[in-house]
């Protein structure tokens, strides 16, 4: 598994004692890394705000990075194997978290979730005519969150409960901002789940 890449330290104060980290509000760090498509940050950085919020994670640091598609290609070649650009990949700080685990820090430096590379070329040509391209970066955000909170969709009863909670978080999402929002993973096993 691949561990984060260090775009950002932590924030906060922290005990220097021992025992568990006193969390407080810590940082969403965007960092837009090509010059293919024009990404205005900000409504993604409040869009990606209220998610963490709805996910009980806004006390873990968080990067998101946005590539074109030679660089999330290069990213997808070196750490899957698989040559093609894609939409997201999603780089862990803990290992080995069960289905929407919420980390429990012993250290400060590990009030990190890890890093999620958004292929943003790649999401843009695939979005269809009528549809918001910020929606779309929105969702395929949503859906690398979750794999960072340990969600799969390896297997269909994987995938039921990772579309479960995306389809939780964007419908709260939906309800705080107006929009409306399916989660990406929707036909992945057959059809979507009731």
């Amino acid at each position: 598994m691949v561990t984060s890449c260090p775009f950002y330290l932590p924030r906060g104060t922290f005990p220097d004692g021992q025992g568990p980290v006193t969390l407080t509000e810590m940082s969403l760090v965007l960092r837009n890394l090509q010059r293919v498509i024009s990404i205005r940050r900000a409504p993604l950085r409040k869009r990606i705000e209220i998610i963490r919020s709805v996910l009980g994670v806004q006390k873990f640091d968080l990067g998101i990075i946005c590539v074109d598609n030679k660089n999330i290609q290069h990213l997808n070649r070196t750490y899957r194997g698989k040559n093609a650009p894609t939409d997201v990949l999603s780089f862990p700080f803990h290992e080995n978290l069960k289905a929407g685990e919420i980390p429990q820090p012993d250290f400060p430096d590990d009030c990190n979730l890890g890093d999620i590379f958004l292929g943003v070329e790649y999401i843009f040509q695939q979005c269809k005519e009528n549809e918001d391209y910020y929606d779309s970066l929105t969702v395929t955000a949503t859906h690398g969150l979750c794999h960072l909170l340990g969600f799969t969709h390896s297997t269909e009863a994987e995938w039921q409960q990772m579309y479960q909670k995306e389809k939780q978080v964007l419908e709260e999402l939906s309800r705080r901002t107006g929009s409306r929002l399916q989660p990406l993973s929707g036909g992945l096993f057959s059809q979507s789940p009731a």
